[in-house]
């Protein structure tokens, strides 16, 4: 009976002990190392946007945001930073137009192109459940790292390496 309760507790402790040493930011995507998925949306200013923008021989940013979303604005800054470097498509989730276009006058438009997710079901098709969300893609239209949360200065490190290790 003793060496039973020692076993469970011993057990217990392993599992939270593993779990430790897990970053929670880091969660895996199914999509890493495939193809982007198909999909069409109606982007602001009366253009489409495809899966096809992003097979363009060059390496893309793919960020889903919202301007409803706290975190979002916390993350624009590094958008601009980063969108000198490189192309970032932005997926505005369940955003409502009248509200985006003044977020944007505000903030500054980092966005090479914006696509209007209406429903949200572009973004259940990215495996996207919390924003933001940031994509890099690589010049084939492959998934080569997700980043989930707001892209904070100290990221901007590691996000410029995977697109250069892309490059």
């Amino acid at each position: 009976m003793r060496y039973s309760f020692l076993i469970i507790v011993v057990f217990t402790f392993y599992i939270f002990y593993e779990a430790l040493k897990k970053n929670p930011r880091e969660i895996p995507s199914n999509l890493i190392s495939k193809e982007i998925p198909f999909f069409t949306l109606s982007g602001l200013g009366g253009s489409e946007i495809t899966e096809k923008e992003l097979k363009n021989n060059d390496v893309n940013i793919v960020n889903f945001f919202a301007s409803w979303c706290p975190p979002c604005r916390f993350e624009h800054p590094q958008l601009s930073i980063l969108s000198k470097q490189i192309p970032i498509i932005g997926i505005a989730k369940k955003n409502d137009i009248d509200d985006l276009v003044p977020w944007l006058e505000e903030l500054g438009n980092p966005y090479k192109k914006i696509g209007i997710d209406r429903e949200g079901l572009i973004s259940i098709d990215w495996g996207v459940y919390g924003l933001p969300e940031t994509f890099i893609i690589d010049n084939n239209g492959v998934i080569k790292y997700k980043h989930v949360g707001p892209i904070m200065k100290d990221d901007l490190k590691k996000i410029k390496s995977i697109i250069e290790e892309i490059k």
